[in-house]
């Protein structure tokens, strides 16, 4: 499992896709959900606005899961 740490409230499906180098663009992001299953905390979910929180998880097919955690103090 991979630790991704934010320094905000919350983080996109899409943002997350982007920033861990997944797709090249974000763009491509639209055409990456549709093409592999997604699931946060255990329930499938494509949208790529999806807000994702601290203590989320992430599990992408063929990809590899990734935890939501707060870098503030």
């Amino acid at each position: 499992m991979e630790i991704i740490e934010i320094d905000r409230e919350f983080i996109t499906l899409g943002q997350l896709i982007k920033f861990e180098n997944i797709v090249e663009s974000g763009g491509m992001v639209k055409v990456f959900l549709s093409d592999y299953e997604v699931f946060v905390n255990n329930d499938q979910d494509q949208r790529r606005g999806r807000k994702l929180y601290p203590g989320d998880i992430v599990q992408i097919e063929d990809i590899g899961v990734f935890e939501i955690k707060s870098s503030a103090p």
